[in-house]
């Protein structure tokens, strides 16, 4: 199940209130600004900034 495009809408990052976008695989959402990825666990975004990892700018 992907998410609701209207979720992704209004999500941000939490740690610096950048756009999050869908990773390629649909595994996680990528902050643009800060690179911060946070996972989708259950078709549910995982938003925390202790739960991210940090992917860089290159492999978008």
């Amino acid at each position: 199940m992907a998410l609701d495009p209207e979720l992704l809408e209004i999500l941000v990052c939490p740690k610096c209130q950048g756009q999050v976008v869908l990773v390629h695989d649909e595994t996680g959402l990528k902050c643009q600004q800060c690179h911060l990825v946070y996972p989708i666990k259950d078709d549910i975004p995982v938003m925390l900034v202790d739960e991210a990892t940090i992917e860089s700018s290159d492999t978008e």
